[in-house]
């Protein structure tokens, strides 16, 4: 009797998905967000196969998506990123120009901004951890995952900058690290590394690391340089390895501190931390800095997009004094 040939079967569609998401290494939250539009797609269309459907199909949920969902404009371009994702990257299929598409409306909205006396009365109601986050998102301009992410090798404080790695766009770039935050960074920091000698000593302390590095150097998850420089109070089972490891701190645990904080100075602005990152921008503008300095800082790839901070200047956009203050 002789043994049937084992056939491998081909890995199920979204198996696929995940597989080439990690190879062209997009971010965990990416992997989710492209998955479950994936999900949404086929369940719209009677749990069809993609390959059975084109860019007809497509043209249809992503109207859908606006007309009856009435989904920002930012949603329905994250669900188009993740069908033609599914189609080139997965399927190697190249789909006409969406033509047919109902486009949902993209506001025209200028960013909330805090005034100088409203950032310092909203950082004097934060202490701890959240009080050093949110000094970084308004002394640095970073943006919160941003602030999350960084290693203790980023941090260079002799030097007083940062270094965020894989921006917005997989873009590295430099960034300063006010004066006032050197000393009460270091001491955070000491906390940190004593957090990290206890993990070890229980047999952890490895953290994720990027680009499979941890194949490149085996044990460097563990090294001091690659832990988190804010780290979260527990450990967790990280999906991708099912390793036991101390990830970064939860961004909803920031936004809530923030929040709580604004509510407590009394401000009816509706501000987030990400707008700490705005009035970063506007404050340096109003200091007379090049917009380009500001653009490099922030991170912007065109400077129309730093431009926007010009029109919340406490002067407007061109310093235009209106004709009843000459009266």
């Amino acid at each position: 009797m002789t043994n049937a040939p084992v056939v491998n079967a081909e890995p199920k569609l979204l198996d696929q998905v995940v597989a080439r998401i990690r190879v062209k290494h997009y971010s965990r939250r990416t992997e989710q967000a492209y998955v479950d539009w994936i999900k949404r797609y086929i369940l719209h269309h009677g749990k069809r196969h993609p390959k059975e459907m084109g860019s007809e199909q497509v043209e249809d949920f992503l109207s859908f998506l606006a007309v009856s969902r009435n989904v920002s404009a930012s949603t329905q371009n994250q669900a188009k990123s993740a069908l033609l994702f599914l189609y080139k990257e997965v399927l190697g299929i190249e789909l006409p120009w969406l033509d047919n598409v109902t486009q949902a409306k993209v506001p025209k909205r200028l960013p909330v901004v805090l005034t100088k006396e409203e950032v310092q009365a909203m950082l004097n109601r934060l202490d701890g951890t959240m009080w050093l986050i949110a000094s970084l998102l308004y002394g640095s301009g970073l943006r919160v995952m941003e602030c999350l992410r960084l290693r203790v090798k980023d941090v260079d404080l002799a030097r007083r900058e940062i270094l965020v790695r894989e921006g917005k766009g997989f873009k590295d770039r430099v960034t300063m690290l006010p004066v006032s935050l050197v000393e009460p960074l270091k001491q955070h920091l000491l906390k940190v590394q004593a957090l990290h000698h206890e993990d070890l000593s229980a047999g952890y302390g490895d953290v994720f690391m990027p680009m499979a590095l941890d194949r490149k150097y085996p044990g460097g998850g563990k090294a001091w340089a690659w832990q988190y420089v804010f780290p979260s109070v527990k450990l967790s089972v990280d999906p991708r390895s099912n390793k036991v490891r101390r990830h970064h701190a939860d961004e909803k645990t920031v936004q809530r501190a923030v929040k709580k904080a604004v509510s407590l100075t009394g401000m009816t602005k509706l501000a987030t931390p990400h707008t700490l990152r705005h009035s970063f921008a506007t404050h340096l503008l109003e200091g007379g800095y090049d917009i380009r300095t500001v653009q490099e800082l922030l991170g912007h790839s065109d400077v129309s997009t730093t431009m926007i901070y010009t029109h919340v200047l406490n002067k407007g956009g061109r310093g235009v004094s209106s004709p009843l203050d000459v009266l």
